[in-house]
């Protein structure tokens, strides 16, 4: 019998955060952290995939989905903040132990949650979510020259490059060979929640974040080298974002690390969500988080 999705939200770090979940709180957890340009809806399919066995939680990042960010809270839109924000609502939640799948802007919020607690986290599912730099392909060239200048005009270059409705779209069906199981009202959603006032603005503030997540690099790979926590790398091989040598790039300070490279794009988890459900309870199974 399927278990039903509840679709929640909490008041936490002045915010009124949404999510998503499903299963008996008495099971593992597993935290679903989604990335740009989507919410918590990506993993519409595969959380009752995970349900029947895990504890399973997706919450929409602020500035992001249903996630409701009042402006007086004046709220600055960095990954630190992401990452505090998320871990006031993992306190909020009385979760104290968890399996975390990181994906795009899920990796480093994912990851400082890793940092911060280091023995909470019992196992990393990363779905084109990058911690070396070999993993940053061509569609970062121009927001690295923004980084670089910090210029009005390159900033002013990502608006409709990055956040108009085709490129939202190509995020979803670049690289995919089958196109035609990917639902429009994924990328629809996604750039009718990008387009409301102000949001866009939000969004070119965390691109010229994210190069702040770089420096954390060698401390996500001492964690991991340290740590040897169990990691799956299940990645879209024809993702133009986070490239291949991304994945492989675990296995460095991970030996024993899965690395599956599959025939997707970015969006892997809408076309191949079964194999990528079937691969996280194999390998949760695996490493003893059942």
């Amino acid at each position: 019998m399927a278990v039903p999705v509840k679709y929640l939200n909490v008041n936490v770090d002045g915010l009124d955060l949404f999510y998503r979940t499903s299963g008996l709180e008495t099971n593992p957890t597993i935290l679903l952290l989604h990335g740009f340009p989507s919410s918590s809806h990506q993993y519409r399919n595969l959380i009752p995939l995970l349900a029947d066995k895990y504890h399973v939680i997706a919450p929409d990042l602020p500035g992001f989905g249903f996630t409701e960010v009042p402006e007086s809270r004046q709220y600055a839109y960095t990954f630190d903040n992401i990452a505090r924000t998320i871990s006031l609502f993992l306190d909020e939640l009385s979760v104290k132990s968890f399996s975390v799948y990181i994906f795009d802007y899920g990796a480093p919020t994912g990851l400082r949650l890793a940092l911060e607690r280091p023995d909470a986290v019992k196992a990393i599912i990363s779905q084109n979510g990058n911690a070396y730099d070999e993993g940053l392909g061509a569609f970062w060239d121009p927001i690295r020259k923004y980084w670089a200048s910090g210029a009005q005009e390159d900033r002013e270059v990502l608006r409709p490059a990055l956040l108009g409705f085709a490129p939202t779209k190509w995020q979803y069906t670049y690289g995919s060979p089958n196109q035609e199981v990917i639902a429009p009202e994924t990328y629809t959603l996604d750039y009718t929640l990008l387009s409301r006032p102000g949001n866009n603005d939000i969004q070119l503030d965390l691109f010229k974040d994210y190069a702040n997540n770089l420096p954390l690099y060698p401390k996500f790979q001492e964690y991991f080298k340290k740590s040897q926590v169990p990691v799956l790398a299940v990645w879209g091989k024809n993702d133009l974002i986070f490239v291949p040598p991304g994945a492989e790039a675990f296995k460095r300070d991970l030996p024993k690390a899965e690395v599956h490279l599959i025939d997707a794009g970015h969006f892997a988890i809408e076309t191949h969500t079964v194999e990528i459900a079937n691969l996280i309870r194999e390998f949760l199974a695996k490493n003893g988080v059942v």
